[in-house]
């Protein structure tokens, strides 16, 4: 048993190089994933904070046409009609 513990450390030793070369790249792939979601997830969240801040400097004026003609005409049918009651009941 304790020949087959010094033939598996010669051999970790003898592969020490690769194991720790993958090991280096692992780490680094890990940090280079990790950093780019924190880049994004800050980009988007200083682009959401300057849109919802941007959303209150609306200096843009909308216009807006609206047809009152219907309704003059209502106004001015009602106050013909009233006008015409008024001046019948001050005939009688």
């Amino acid at each position: 048993m304790s020949q087959e513990k010094v033939n598996r450390y010669k051999e970790e030793k003898a592969n020490r190089k690769k194991t720790m070369k993958k090991e280096k790249l692992k780490h680094n792939l890990s940090v280079a994933c990790a950093s780019v979601i924190c880049v994004a997830a800050i980009g988007w969240i200083g682009y959401s904070a300057y849109g919802y801040f941007r959303s209150g400097d609306d200096t843009k004026v909308t216009q807006t046409e609206v047809d009152l003609n219907a309704l003059n005409d209502y106004m001015n049918s009602v106050t013909a009609e009233h006008t015409d009651s008024t001046d019948d009941s001050a005939e009688e």
